[in-house]
């Protein structure tokens, strides 16, 4: 396994200069304490406790997973250890609001120590990673006794969260689901069903694990619109708030899976356990979205934790690994042969995965300001943050997560052979990955939600948000010095609404346009919105360049990926654009019996 070692210089690159995260707070109510001395040091820390404590677990949690027992699921040798350091250190509470005894950090500095502790290990990350996201559906929807009650013991990590949706007959059309919530005397339910796939469904790390649930009451209208949303402790919790018998869930097994094996992915029976609505009646989807959502940044974030393991892997073997010469002469003379860095297929591939890993954090660390945005800013501000989220978020999902499982395949690639043993550790990167895709929405379903939700569904007006952004930079921009880059964004832009609107008008004789094209629009829009960040990150070297920035080698660095982003990944928009643009006869012509052999 790569030895993980923090980005902080890039990290630093993004969060302080590209993105001006100081000058930003400075405007936000409760954020003020957010300068960037005190956020270099929070992520100097995370950084360390990612590498020493997190990173050397990650290879030896995969070789011996979880462990199922009646008594409870075991986590890998080390696991609950790190745990406890995690709590101990405070990083649960970093995000979280004051109230909840939370440190009131802007959610953007959760999102930095999680890409860290998930770039060094990320099964372990996704115990106390779904606990955000059932912070933030309590505080939301939760009534003033069902914050007091769990909220502290979730900030604080001795609790955590789980979110349980999926059942063996539905995944993403929850309009199936059957697990049932009876009405009992004392104004709790009697929850009843079996879910699965469930992610730290059950594990020793913590005293207590608190289940989100979505279940129908009796007299509950058919699909969607009859889901409720319901708390469902491990262990019942007592009206002082502390640790009560327990409740009647079961881990009944954990899924035999292709990768993350560090994590217990169970399957929870529920028989009758007692659980506490959360929002109103039949509104339970609604609540649940802000979990999702939350969710769906988080996963977000392992594509660019699979890009940058990946890739620091790679780099360290390409230097090291001796193969031919290079076709230019030898840059090795005294040795038997060239290190394999100096070819230029390598270079290829070194090159993607980091400009998807660098592009992807620029947008990620965008969409969590964009987060502190929505909770701090006033009322205009809000609106205009929560709609640039709104189209970014599935962009964000899906793209950032095909990008880090493509640049996680390179990986083993630059390794050849050595890449296919297990003992390197490059393989566990991509059985790892592979599960970002399809968690919390597949790629699929983020494509139709982006296209036909946010752009159709809104008019456009979303993605003109987004593009009136990129216009102003390239305003701003007119140099000639920054055409290279200023040019082709903006005609890029100008294709993507072009296309938003072609395929809009398509959909009105046809809606399987709308399917036929999704994901190819996805993907586009993917590459364009990262154009935009590489954009912006390399007008900004040039000026530090011009500067004679002392820093100068990382700054060039950042400049020549900016050229080779525009020049061999942003071209992959032309195929995409054939392809979204032939439409959906090519895919529902052929009859189904004709599919078989």
């Amino acid at each position: 396994m790569p030895e993980y070692k923090a980005p902080l210089r890039d990290i630093s690159f993004v969060m302080n200069e590209v993105l001006e995260s100081e000058k930003l707070y400075q405007t936000l109510p409760g954020y003020e304490d957010a300068t960037e001395d005190l956020m270099n040091a929070i992520v100097e820390e995370g950084a360390k406790f990612a590498e020493q404590v997190l990173s050397p677990l990650n290879q030896s949690g995969d070789e011996e997973g979880c462990h199922w027992s009646e008594d409870g699921v075991k986590t890998p040798k080390g696991f609950a250890e790190a745990y406890q350091q995690y709590v101990e250190n405070g990083w649960p509470a970093l995000s979280a609001e004051p109230e909840a005894g939370g440190q009131g950090m802007p959610n953007l500095l959760g999102i930095v120590i999680n890409e860290l502790a998930g770039t060094a290990n990320w099964p372990w990350l996704m115990y106390p990673g779904l606990s955000h996201g059932a912070v933030k559906t309590i505080e939301e929807h939760g009534d003033a006794g069902q914050k007091e009650k769990y909220l502290t013991k979730l900030v604080a990590g001795s609790w955590s969260g789980t979110m349980c949706l999926t059942e063996a007959h539905c995944g993403t059309d929850l309009g199936l689901l059957r697990t049932r919530a009876e009405p009992q005397a004392d104004g709790s339910y009697a929850i009843t069903g079996t879910k699965i796939f469930i992610s730290a469904g059950d594990h020793d790390m913590v005293e207590n694990i608190v289940h989100i649930v979505l279940a129908r009451l009796p007299d509950a209208p058919e699909g969607t619109a009859g889901i409720s949303l319901f708390i469902v402790p491990k262990f019942n919790v007592n009206d002082d708030g502390s640790v009560g018998e327990r409740n009647a869930v079961q881990c009944a097994s954990i899924e035999k899976k292709m990768g993350i094996h560090g994590n217990a992915t169970c399957v929870l029976n529920f028989d009758e356990a007692k659980g506490h609505l959360i929002g109103p009646p039949n509104k339970g989807l609604n609540c649940m979205f802000t979990f999702m959502n939350t969710a769906r940044v988080g996963t977000a974030i392992q594509g660019l934790a699979s890009a940058e393991l990946s890739f620091q892997g790679a780099l360290a073997y390409a230097r090291d690994r001796l193969a031919m010469r290079s076709l230019t002469g030898p840059k090795n003379p005294d040795g038997p042969a060239d290190p394999i860095i100096v070819h230029p297929d390598v270079r290829r591939m070194l090159l993607t995965q980091k400009a998807l890993a660098e592009g992807s954090r620029a947008l990620l660390y965008f969409l969590a300001q964009q987060g502190d945005i929505v909770d701090k800013g006033n009322e205009e501000q809000a609106k205009a943050a929560d709609d640039l989220m709104a189209l970014l978020t599935p962009i964000g999902k899906a793209f950032v997560t095909e990008a880090g499982f493509e640049a996680a395949n390179l990986g083993v690639q630059v390794f050849g052979g050595h890449g296919f043993i297990r003992e390197w550790g490059m393989e566990q990167i991509v059985r790892d990955s592979r599960i970002s895709m399809l968690y919390e929405g597949t790629t699929g379903i983020q494509a139709l939600d982006l296209m036909g939700r946010k752009v159709l569904g809104s008019g456009g007006k979303l993605l003109l948000g987004f593009t009136a952004m990129i216009d102003e930079f390239c305003e701003a921009n007119p140099g000639e010095d920054d055409a290279e880059f200023v040019s082709v964004l903006k005609s890029h832009k100008d294709d993507w609404l072009g296309l938003s609107m072609k395929i809009g008008e398509a959909a009105m004789e046809n809606p399987d346009e709308v399917g036929a094209s999704a994901v190819d629009y996805l993907m586009y829009s993917g590459y364009v919105t990262l154009a935009y960040f590489w954009a912006r990150m390399a007008v900004l070297a040039r000026q530090k360049i011009a500067a004679a920035d002392d820093d100068k080698s990382f700054y060039e660095a950042k400049l020549i990926t900016a050229r080779f982003y525009f020049a061999r990944l942003l071209p992959r928009t032309l195929a995409y654009k054939q392809t979204m643009l032939s439409g959906a006869d090519n895919l529902m012509q052929m009859p189904e019996a004709m599919f078989d052999f």
